[in-house]
């Protein structure tokens, strides 16, 4: 795949861009080694500076890097602006909280006493340069989610970010530069999926994360794997978005729209499977039709436009192949099904009802503005349905019955159970998934510490 800006828009190529070479790959690699010999040594108090005046610099840059971000992969632009500004929040919550969370820990007297020690302390030290692989979806937060703790933490990072968000990947390295990190503490490398297996095995690479398709998550743990080295993996997503009879239904309708077509659907977390009881299907799907058809859809820039293009011609393809396969084995098209007329990687707002367990859509990820409706009978039937998935990232339910807060929370099989609304990440909470979602956990306390050495330090009596 060639690294290039490519308008989703109307296909129109806009600037390309030469993979880096083996010596100027060396040469970075050479330089985050000596980087992080330094950069390690410096307090919380310099890091959290850095970052807060990285954090000031992209909201002045807000207008123009949604701008960039809206040209290369097509979210609506007003989308694009808040995904900036969640990313200077994002710095900002670690620039302030990064010392306490890393702060040293004292285990309980009667156990250092027991261990024959004076004093036992955890502390929290950096691995070394860490190897980003990101996707295009959130060009911007995808990584910020990452760099943010990492720095804060001593690390240095090295980001292979999507071959069709190039502009955006170099401004996270300038953005960086310009707050006043080295220039080896952040770097992008313009690099093609080819070259990630060498670096990764590279012995100055110390871990690596990964945010992406499944054959790609496998490919890095494998070759992390074998070289001994941490990764954490945040993989696809088929979200649940359970609505039980006691739930507002003009309410969850109304989210529901938003939750499956948010990022022009684009989302590992957007809500894809809509599971509903029996009591309250046909007044659900009447509302979550209505609103799916009344979304407008077109030029991205535009401050109205609520759902823009597919990223890519070949991402359109692979939704159609989903759409087309249900249909063809039975499934109904409650509305839309179909590419518009016109330029551009367009697909119109989807609900699919009856589907199968034949279908291709039941099991794999549909990435783009397409919803498939399911009816169960009961609670055991909603929690089979939601658990019926290779995927287990986030879910959604809406009940107001607190038994029945309690059985979701108990048995369904994802790293996040949101109620009454949708899924959503904050710094402040875990992030991630299990089954083929991924492993390890990005924001929080518990993001900051995947990347860390955790170390003992015991001293006799």
């Amino acid at each position: 795949m060639p690294i290039a800006t490519v308008n989703p828009a109307n296909g129109e190529t806009l600037k390309t861009y030469e993979a880096m070479g083996e010596q100027e790959i060396e040469r970075r690699l050479q330089l985050a080694e000596a980087t992080f010999r330094t950069y390690r040594t410096t307090t919380f108090d310099e890091r959290a500076r850095l970052l807060h005046r990285a954090a000031d610099l992209l909201e002045e840059d807000q207008q123009d890097i949604a701008r960039v971000m809206t040209t290369e992969m097509g979210k609506p632009i007003q989308q694009a602006r808040a995904e900036a500004a969640k990313c200077a929040k994002a710095m900002r919550w670690y620039a302030d909280h990064a010392e306490e969370l890393l702060a040293d820990e004292e285990p309980a007297n009667s156990d250092v006493k027991d261990s024959g020690a004076s004093r036992v302390r955890v502390r929290y030290r950096p691995l070394g340069p860490v190897l980003a692989v990101m996707p295009w979806n959130f060009p911007l937060w995808q990584v910020v989610r990452f760099a943010a703790p990492a720095l804060m933490a001593g690390n240095v990072g090295l980001l292979k970010h999507a071959s069709n968000v190039p502009q955006t990947a170099l401004y996270l390295e300038d953005l960086f530069h310009r707050a006043g990190f080295t220039e080896g503490t952040f770097q992008t490398l313009l690099i093609g999926s080819g070259a990630v297996d060498e670096i990764l095995r590279d012995e100055r690479v110390k871990a690596a994360t990964l945010t992406g398709s499944e054959p790609a998550g496998r490919a890095v743990a494998s070759t992390a794997g074998e070289m001994i080295k941490k990764t954490v993996l945040e993989l696809g997503g088929s979200d649940p978005f359970v609505v039980m009879p006691s739930a507002d239904i003009d309410r969850a309708a109304e989210v529901a729209v938003t939750a499956r077509v948010q990022n022009n659907g684009q989302s590992c977390i957007a809500a894809k499977r809509f599971i509903v009881h029996t009591d309250v299907y046909d007044a659900f799907a009447e509302r979550f039709a209505e609103g799916m058809k009344a979304l407008t859809v077109g030029d991205p820039m535009a401050d109205d436009t609520q759902v823009g293009p597919l990223s890519s011609e070949q991402g359109l393809r692979d939704l159609e192949e989903l759409v087309d396969d249900a249909v063809r084995s039975g499934a109904q098209v409650l509305c839309g099904g179909e590419r518009p007329e016109g330029p551009g990687w367009y697909y119109t707002p989807t609900i699919l009802a009856g589907i199968t367990r034949e279908m291709r859509i039941h099991r794999e990820e549909a990435f783009g503005p397409v919803a498939t409706l399911y009816r169960a009978a009961d609670l055991d039937e909603a929690v089979l349905i939601a658990n019926d998935s290779p995927f287990g990232l986030s879910s959604n339910v809406w009940t107001r019955d607190e038994a029945e807060v309690d059985r979701f929370v108990r048995d369904l099989e994802a790293g996040g159970v949101f109620f009454n609304g949708m899924t959503a990440s904050h710094p402040a909470f875990p992030f991630g998934g299990v089954k083929r979602s991924g492993y390890g956990r990005e924001l929080s306390g518990h993001g900051i510490r995947e990347f860390c050495n955790i170390t003992t330090v015991w001293h006799g009596a």
